[in-house]
């Protein structure tokens, strides 16, 4: 389920709770744009005993973008067999997506800060949502959020 706050007009914040525990979550917040070729951002991933994370994402506009994937896993909703996997051009933000009975879609977020420095770390959640109504809100709360909302730059 994917929930977002507004305010003046402009999505400030979406939030991806797993189906299966409210407690699961996913928070993509803290956006700003310094110049017209990417995106920054903040990701947090919840669940009990865990509060990760990643300052600072980047999405670039010549990157395979992460509403592009969402939005062909929202395509089929009817399902795929294996796992489908995209990842920002940093590597601190991966997202696999695997489909099961019941028309239900499990994405694992996982945040890995710095990801080729020593002592670095990584944390995963998994969110399941329904393969169609469900990520076709998330897939459009997203691009609002990532590209449609842009009052000011920098």
């Amino acid at each position: 389920m994917s929930t977002h706050d507004v305010g003046l007009n402009e999505l400030t914040e979406v939030v991806v709770h797993s189906q299966d525990n409210l407690a699961v979550m996913v928070r993509f917040c803290d956006r700003f744009r310094p110049d017209e070729d990417c995106v920054h951002y903040a990701v947090e991933a919840c669940a009990p005993g865990l509060n990760a994370r990643v300052d600072e994402v980047v999405a670039w506009i010549w990157d395979a973008d992460l509403v592009s994937f969402l939005e062909e896993l929202a395509r089929d909703f009817r399902g795929w067999d294996g796992e489908r996997v995209w990842q920002n051009n940093d590597h601190d933000l991966t997202l696999r997506a695997v489909f099961r009975s019941g028309g239900h879609v499990g994405l694992t977020w996982t945040l890995r800060p710095w990801p080729t420095a020593v002592g670095g770390w990584e944390g995963s959640v998994t969110t399941w949502l329904e393969a169609g109504e469900q990520m076709s809100t998330l897939v459009g709360d997203l691009r609002h959020f990532l590209h449609e909302n842009w009052s000011d730059r920098g």
